[in-house]
């Protein structure tokens, strides 16, 4: 059969070296797999299927340190996945049965106890009797901590077999973000890197859920999937009718052909290898510093990260060789960079070398502060009608008085004209309109609290490169938040006197389960908001990839859904929220969201903030197009996840809560949180088309100190005219003050007079603190070419929690 495409040529620093006791495995899998009853008699595979694939070859590519013992092992749990995976396909995807899928998966996670004395049952196929044995095997010799991550991605390998399942039901291909969440999980890599920390080292509890160990395991599995994709296509596609599939999913996204979509997989594939790299030079050491892990917790972690290094490697070099796979001229025609023989020209290693490197540096050679002209807004697909909270008017007086009360009005980051101008409450209105008075005012103070500490992080620690600070205080925030009753710092700033405001009120009436969840979500959001401060420091464009997934941390995503929850009680169960439509939903929801802001804020950011987090910026890079053409693919994903989401709601909920077998109450909760997500959809939407954040007259007035005449902003494909410019130079660039040392606390209940005398003084501590600023700081001239707005005081993307 000829092949759909030519294989690209792959990047692949690092040569694939191969395990001593490769016979060992190879005779061992073969009598494992039959006295499992996967060859013979068994209807999928006989033992020239089994010799052909060459899993033995495989395991001792991918894991060349290990024992002869524990290589066996690991050849029988790959022979075990695939076997199950063709299994699977066979009984259930071919015959589209999905209840039948069901059951057979329902049952597997019982041959899976946590406690090796808890009885199992009987197994009634090869696939439960191979997993009964290897779990029993493998598990004594790993912690319990192990024991649960692993369970996890098995489950998620063998359940979300059904969403692939559903996918080919329905005819219907993924959208890219969705694909790259969903494969994780079905392709396996997940529970490839538990095998790795088997057959290497266990990871540290205390550092096993942090962000650098979790890239390094996503950017391994999506290296992984998408290579698997490349040589796969052929199988998987043109004879299996298979859907997911990373070439089928960009060939239908981008409507290009299957040669364009190969070699576009690809560079995604080479931009996570890229990823994967810079977070194990970068962040992982940085990371053992900050968690001060012992010398043997380092080695472990050090021999955990060449693990997953030597098996893309590996796995790399047995795709070239496996007759399950598209391989045809491989060895010669697109061998990886970095696997050199004997008559492989010097030169064409060096040009590929050369591009995989201009590809890496290209992330660094942004210019920042470029004139790109007001931001084009295309005709956003919003299918959800909007409504208003009755008390918004009430809610603007009432968050003026609580963030004087804070300080978030005195220290130079925000004014009392910054934050009418922003018009947090009409936010807060749309994601609520059911809200009370009292549940609008909460809702209100987190955005303004988000926004503010979103806006501080880049004002405060960037200004200053001051990274360290920046790491302190998202500690002492932290701190603010006790889960049972812990003593909390006296307030240093406003930031801290906000949020110990906020989550008193908010926690007063939670559990302690409810209070630590919450307070991750916090957590995860501040902490987000220093990755970013470091990607800043370093001037580097992030990964696609790695930006969709963290921007949803700086957009408040966790903490969003987690506040949105909190009517819902524990009527529900939490593996419901965990289950994949949910999260699907969720996902779907929150992408929508924040892409809506990287759009109507992408002259801010790009224009007025040198700022390098914007996802049209991020797909500009990765593709080397223009704005117009970056707007467009955001535009296009943006109408998908609005799809998906849609989708989601009308077709994967109701076979949700059938297979939870949930109650008509619980089924309306479920709904009802549908209808929240609308809200909050149509709510962003609106606050951003109404606020005076991101439109060009409101960012030149800030920037050069007069007020234009009001313009909205540009209609995709409309002009690109600026705003009416005042006569006269342009102003020059002043330094943003630092924050005011002595906060000036207004009591809630304070009458007008002191209102307006606390605020009298607390403008007056701000100039002083200006005038100090501005005569101790060295002016600043933006870089040639850049133009006189360049004005770091401006501020970002706001991060969007929804309190109940």
């Amino acid at each position: 059969m000829t092949q759909p495409f030519e294989l690209p040529h792959f990047y692949m620093p690092y040569p694939a070296r191969l395990n001593p006791h490769l016979d060992e495995a190879r005779a061992h899998t073969v009598e494992w797999a039959r006295g499992m009853g996967m060859l013979e008699g068994s209807g999928i595979w006989d033992q020239s299927d089994l010799d052909a694939h060459d899993y033995g070859l495989l395991c001792a590519y991918t894991h060349p340190d290990c024992d002869g013992p524990a290589l066996s092992l690991i050849t029988d749990w790959y022979v075990w996945v695939f076997f199950f995976d063709d299994h699977f396909l066979e009984t259930f995807k071919r015959t589209q049965d999905r209840d039948g899928g069901k059951a057979y998966l329902d049952r597997l996670p019982l041959f899976m106890p946590l406690d090796l004395s808890t009885p199992v049952p009987e197994p009634e196929n090869p696939v439960e009797a191979g997993l009964a044995d290897l779990w029993a095997r493998t598990v004594p010799s790993m912690s319990m901590e192990w024991r649960r991550r692993f369970s996890v991605s098995t489950e998620h390998l063998l359940n979300e077999s059904l969403w692939e399942l559903s996918n080919i039901n329905e005819g219907r291909i993924a959208n890219p973000v969705e694909y790259i969440e969903m494969r994780r999980k079905v392709g396996g890599a997940p529970w490839s890197a538990g095998l790795v920390e088997y057959a290497t080292a266990e990871v540290p509890a205390s550092v096993a859920g942090s962000r650098p160990l979790r890239v390094l395991m996503e950017t391994f599995s999506d290296g992984v999937h998408l290579r698997n994709d490349l040589f796969s296509y052929q199988r998987e596609v043109e004879e299996e009718g298979e859907l997911s599939n990373g070439i089928l999913v960009l060939e239908t996204f981008f409507g290009c052909t299957t040669q364009q979509a190969a070699e576009t997989v690809n560079d995604i594939l080479t931009s996570r290898l890229h990823q994967f790299e810079h977070t194990a030079f970068t962040e992982v050491p940085a990371l053992a510093v900050e968690k001060g892990l012992a010398p043997d917790q380092v080695a472990a972690v050090a021999a955990y990260t060449q693990g997953l290094q030597d098996w893309q490697s590996g796995g790399h070099e047995w795709h070239l060789r496996s007759s399950r796979y598209m391989n045809e001229g491989a060895m010669e025609g697109s061998r990886p960079l970095g696997l050199t023989e004997f008559g492989t020209s010097a030169v064409d290693i060096g040009a590929l070398l050369s591009a995989a490197g201009a590809e890496r540096l290209r992330r660094y050679h942004h210019v920042p502060y470029q004139k790109v002209g007001p931001s084009r807004l295309p005709d956003f697909h919003m299918p959800f009608e909007l409504f208003l909270s009755p008390h918004l008017d009430g809610a603007r007086d009432r968050l003026t008085g609580w963030m004087y009360e804070m300080g978030m009005l005195k220290e130079g980051v925000w004014d009392e004209d910054k934050l009418e101008a922003y018009d947090l409450p009409l936010c807060a209105a749309g994601i609520h309109p059911d809200a009370t008075e009292e549940a609008l005012d909460l809702s209100s103070q987190w955005l303004a609290w988000g926004t503010y500490g979103d806006d501080y992080y880049p004002l405060v620690f960037g200004h200053r490169r001051d990274l360290a600070a920046a790491k302190l205080t998202t500690e002492r925030l932290s701190a603010c938040m006790p889960v049972n009753g812990e003593p909390t710092p006296v307030p240093a700033n406003a930031m801290e006197h906000g949020l110990l405001d906020l989550w008193e009120r908010t926690t007063a009436k939670m559990t302690p389960d409810e209070r630590r969840k919450l307070r991750g979500d916090v957590d995860k959001m501040t902490e987000s908001w220093v990755w970013e401060l470091s990607n800043q420091l370093q001037h580097r464009i992030p990964d696609p990839i790695d930006y969709l997934e963290m921007r949803r941390a700086t957009f408040g995503s966790d903490l969003t859904l987690n506040l949105c929850r909190l009517g819902h009680g524990p009527k529900l169960p939490q593996e419901v929220y965990r289950s994949g439509p949910v999260r699907s939903l969720e996902n779907a929801a929150i992408d929508y969201g924040m892409l809506i802001n990287d759009v109507f804020s992408y002259q801010k950011e790009i224009e007025y903030e040198g700022e390098v987090h914007n996802a049209i910026l991020v797909v500009q890079n990765f593709f080397g197009c223009d704005y117009p053409t970056g707007l467009g693919i955001i535009h296009d994903l943006m109408t998908q996840r609005m799809q998906q989401f849609q989708h989601v709601a009308a077709h994967e909920l109701p076979i949700l809560y059938e297979d939870f077998k949930l109650s008509q109450e619980e089924r309306g909760i479920m709904d009802g949180y549908v209808v929240q997500l609308q809200n909050w959809l149509s709510g962003i939407l609106k606050w951003h088309q109404d606020c005076h954040r991101y439109g060009a007259a409101d960012l030149a007035r800030r920037a050069h100190g007069f007020v234009p005449d009001r313009a909205p902003a540009v209609p995709y494909g409309g002009t690109e005219a600026g705003p009416r410019r005042a006569p006269g130079p342009a102003s020059a660039f002043s330094p943003p003050s630092a924050p005011a040392a002595v906060p000036v606390p207004v009591p809630r209940d304070a009458d007008a007079d002191t209102k307006a005398k606390a605020k009298a003084k607390a403008e007056a501590v701000a100039e002083l603190d200006l005038d100090v600023a501005e005569r101790a700081t060295p002016s600043f001239s933006p870089p040639k070419g850049v133009g006189a707005a360049a004005e770091f005081i401006l501020p970002k993307a706001p991060a969007v929690p929804i309190p109940q």
